[in-house]
């Protein structure tokens, strides 16, 4: 390279941006970013309020990289002055010796293995404790105290403006439209010419499809547009973050919630509805339907927060086969690093970006992300079988 940038990042999102401040960290110079619309949109996985952060994970590769997560998050709280996590509690409940209660065992070997500490609910503790519930007896659950909420829309906030502190270059309304990848540098094609650099980070979360065959890539990425509803009632005070934790019900479906956050209503989902698109099917207009899956869901378990709907939100989960992170060097080309977050990301953003950044520049992480490399089987194997529901009635992966 003789002449641009020395990172280039694709992507403005919650990691790219996180990338982009964790490369000015690790003393990189003059990077730039490229972002298809404007700064701060709600349009891929980082827009409205809040996500789940917690400890509580079905696996110990994700559970063994949460102080670090943390930790990165506490730094960039320090450095920006913007408070992005608030602590609630967190809890996963389930019929006792259900699905739901396999889930949630997964839940306790993965934490017994990063030794993090939880503790097992009674169907009287969560009575006693969480009266806004309506549960069976046979309900049981775990609680861990660590979990909370991540202001996701503030969290980009953060890294955007610590970055440009920094000296990065942002470009939004740039797309970008294609890749050329050399053995000492890198050259992207947008709408408003090209743009060289020495390494390449690429966090375009839904749309890494369109640039795949630039890279050398071809695995399968399953689109699936899921929605949040935002539903006020009359006894909102039961449900501030100081009396409510965030929530996880682990049952025939997984339905997941938070306190009153960013809105004056309760916020809840469907993890993998299973609404399958093609990227040409995306579609920011909430469905009709689900508001009323949602609200049978609130009468049935938690009927204080039945109430009018206030707003429904759409966003789109981009996943692997397994429904693991995509988080790697491309093989062959060291100076290229990829990212996908499989629909569960949010919380890991900052981390996720120093890891990113940490590849690019001294060529290695401290943090064992050998679960989430290019060449496992569900990335190389054209016939290995997706872990998720795809509406045939398969068993689904949970990771929300």
């Amino acid at each position: 390279m003789t002449q641009g940038y020395s990172h280039i990042v694709i992507g403005a999102g919650a990691i790219g941006s996180a990338a982009a401040y964790w490369l000015t960290q690790a003393g990189a110079e003059r990077v730039l970013v490229l972002e298809q619309f404007e700064l701060g949109h709600a349009l891929g996985s980082s827009g409205d309020h809040s996500r789940i952060i917690r400890r509580a994970y079905h696996r110990d590769d994700y559970t063994k990289l949460t102080d670090a997560m943390f930790a990165a998050w506490a730094h960039v709280e320090e450095r920006s002055g913007l408070k992005v996590y608030t602590q609630t509690g967190g809890i996963d409940l389930a019929v006792a010796e259900s699905p739901g209660a396999a889930e949630i065992d997964e839940y306790r070997r993965a934490m017994d293995a990063a030794g993090i500490r939880y503790d097992e609910l009674t169907i009287d503790d969560i009575r006693g404790q969480y009266p806004q519930w309506n549960v069976s007896d046979d309900t049981i659950g775990i609680h861990q105290a660590d979990a909370g909420i991540l202001d996701i829309r503030r969290s980009v906030s953060a890294h955007v403006s610590l970055a440009r502190a920094a000296g990065v270059e942002f470009r939004s309304g740039v797309v970008v439209t294609g890749v050329r990848v050399d053995a000492d540098g890198v050259t992207v094609s947008t709408s408003e010419g090209s743009f060289d650099g020495g390494h390449l980070v690429v966090a375009a979360g839904s749309w890494l499809g369109d640039l795949m065959p630039d890279l050398g890539l071809s695995f399968a990425l399953t689109l699936s547009q899921e929605q949040v509803g935002y539903f006020s009632s009359q006894r909102l005070s039961e449900f501030t973050p100081d009396r409510f934790p965030i929530w996880i019900h682990h049952s025939d479906e997984v339905h997941y919630g938070f306190p009153v956050y960013g809105e004056a209503a309760v916020k809840l989902a469907r993890d993998m509805r299973g609404h399958f698109i093609s990227p040409s099917e995306r579609s920011f207009v909430p469905d009709d339907d689900e508001p009323e899956v949602l609200r049978a869901f609130l009468r049935a378990h938690l009927p204080g927060a039945d109430g009018p709907l206030l707003m429904s939100k759409t966003c789109v989960y981009d996943m692997p086969a397994d429904r693991d992170f995509v988080l790697d060097i491309v093989p062959g080309h060291p100076h290229v690093a990829v990212f996908n977050g499989a629909g569960h990301a949010g919380k890991f953003a900052s981390l996720v970006g120093r890891i990113l950044a940490d590849l690019l520049t001294v060529g290695r992480t401290e943090h064992d992300i050998s679960s989430f490399s290019l060449t496992r089987p569900a990335i190389v194997d054209p016939d290995f079988v997706p872990l998720f529901r795809l509406g045939t009635g398969d068993e689904t992966v949970s990771a929300v």
